[in-house]
């Protein structure tokens, strides 16, 4: 025990030094009175075993410095008040076994004191090592709310978004999992466990099934993703439509192992582009009457001549067989003409009967250069009572196109009669001019110009918004709905000012049907 500076001392040491010192005395006190009765009653005297008990004790719970005071108070009471039962021999090495019991005890106490340290130390270890043991077990528990929050997150937005997610192995073609959502989408039970993943090809739809597995082999070959829709078949006859996309997972080697991804009920997306196209084919519909309405007076007039003419011919024939000597090759001459022109009022009829039908787009090839003649048929009447002249430049190695007839009817009908509008009150010369060609990267491209008013000043890049119009009477649908038809095909439809005059609109059209159709 170490004596600090008494200035230093604080009350509570003070005290603890005075009770070490003081169980010093106090056990060898002991041990000596109660060698002092063995004595009286005539037992053997202990004193050597009380003292070295007494000096234990004091060296265990009051220190080194108290012991040694203990073993030193031991020798004198040994050799000063029980001196005639020893001589100086014995007295000296009573004298000596008290000095090694002391070293001995202040031994036991070093190594105590260092059993003390390494054992604090190590409870002060093991103390850090639970707080961080509880403190990681705590952040796993969060980690794991957290985890659980996500899952039931991602399980809700599943169910909003109706996508299931899956993860299937290559090598075996079984299901590793399969969320809740899934079974639902397939109309499955989710207690089917993951062989509901065998039983959903026999849900999908007969007719899809070659291109889904084409589709999934071609991604498992090149080791690559994969992205398809196909329709499914519920046992009550419902059909859905789904959205599968699969991402591959490879090993360290670059072998395929798993494919995960996800599958989204898109029914009512696909019921929503429906409705949406036959919307627009039945405002595209409208359209084309609303057109065909105000050309009617027009195509009265065209109708009329070969009418007329008919009649005409058909008198003349007529006359030339009720002569004296009828003019047969006169006769089979206007009767020629009476067909011929019969057959021009039918074709005028049939066109215009066709752009007032009403039914579903048909894909077939179409001959652009025939479209746009068809087409002036129908407007020469308005553009001659107006002095249009017409020039047309059609390339005569035109590739034909694949699409809906009727809708590019319609869109040049609507390019023509805007041309015509705006020419309608223009000065000076007024001229259509119709051009096609080969355009770049295998396409058709029709252009329609004139030398009327032009585009709206500062409102060119808005012509082909929907309601947008320049025109007092007018609905602002028609350019819309004519971009919308070209670019429904895969072309482009967009329009430019004509120098001097005038305003320039251009079609393009790919050769090769777009991959949607």
């Amino acid at each position: 025990m170490n004596f600090p500076n008494n200035s230093n001392l604080t009350e509570a040491e003070v005290r603890r030094y005075a009770l070490c010192y003081g169980l010093a005395l106090a056990s060898v006190a002991a041990a000596f009175a109660l060698a002092r009765m063995f004595i009286y009653f005539h037992l053997p005297q202990p004193f050597t075993s009380f003292a070295m008990s007494a000096i234990a004790i004091t060296f265990w719970y009051g220190g080194a410095a108290p012991g040694i005071l203990a073993a030193v108070f031991s020798i004198f009471i040994r050799n000063y008040l029980f001196p005639e039962d020893v001589n100086l021999l014995g007295r000296l090495g009573y004298n000596f076994g008290f000095i090694i019991f002391a070293l001995l005890m202040i031994g036991v106490r070093r190594r105590r004191s260092n059993l003390e340290v390494k054992v604090a130390g190590r409870t002060a270890e093991l103390t850090r090592a639970n707080e961080e043991l509880n403190l990681e077990i705590a952040e796993r528990k969060r980690a794991e709310d957290k985890v659980r929050q996500s899952e039931a997150y991602l399980a809700e937005a599943q169910k909003l978004t109706h996508t299931g997610s899956w993860v299937w192995e290559v090598g075996g073609k079984r299901a590793l999992h399969l969320s809740e959502e899934w079974y639902r989408v397939y109309g499955f039970d989710p207690s089917h466990g993951l062989e509901a993943w065998r039983k959903r090809l026999e849900r999908i739809h007969p007719n899809d099934r070659a291109k889904r597995q084409e589709t999934i082999d071609q991604a498992i070959n090149n080791k690559s993703e994969y992205d398809i829709e196909y329709r499914i078949v519920l046992p009550d006859g419902a059909i859905k439509y789904v959205h599968s996309v699969g991402h591959p997972i490879l090993d360290c080697s670059g072998n395929l192992m798993q494919f995960v991804g996800s599958s989204t009920d898109i029914t009512e997306r696909r019921l929503a582009e429906e409705a949406l196209r036959q919307a627009q084919s039945d405002l595209a519909h409208i359209s084309r009457v609303t057109t065909m309405v105000e050309l009617t007076a027009s195509l009265a007039h065209e109708v009329n001549q070969p009418i007329a003419a008919a009649m005409t011919d058909a008198n003349t024939c007529l006359r030339w067989l009720n002569r004296d000597e009828p003019n047969v090759a006169e006769a089979r001459g206007a009767a020629s003409r009476v067909v011929k022109d019969a057959t021009r009022a039918a074709e005028i009829i049939s066109r215009t009967r066709l752009l007032f039908k009403k039914g579903t787009p048909q894909s077939e090839l179409v001959n652009m250069n025939d479209v746009i003649r068809e087409m002036l048929v129908l407007m020469i009447g308005d553009m001659s009572r107006l002095s249009i002249a017409v020039r047309m430049e059609l390339a005569d190695d035109l590739p034909q196109i694949t699409g809906d007839r009727v809708q590019l009817q319609q869109v040049l009908m609507n390019l023509m009669a805007n041309s015509i509008d705006a020419m309608r009150d223009a000065d000076g010369n007024r001229e259509l001019e119709i051009n096609s060609q080969r355009g770049q990267n295998g396409q058709v491209m029709v252009t329609i110009s004139d030398s009327g008013v032009g585009l709206p000043p500062q409102q060119a890049d808005q012509i082909f918004n929907a309601f947008f119009t320049t025109k007092p009477n007018g609905t602002g649908m028609g350019l819309r709905i004519s971009r919308s038809i070209i670019e429904s095909h895969g072309g482009r439809l967009w329009a430019s000012d004509r120098l001097p005059r005038g305003a320039s609109f251009y079609i393009t059209l790919p050769i090769e049907p777009p991959a949607n159709e």
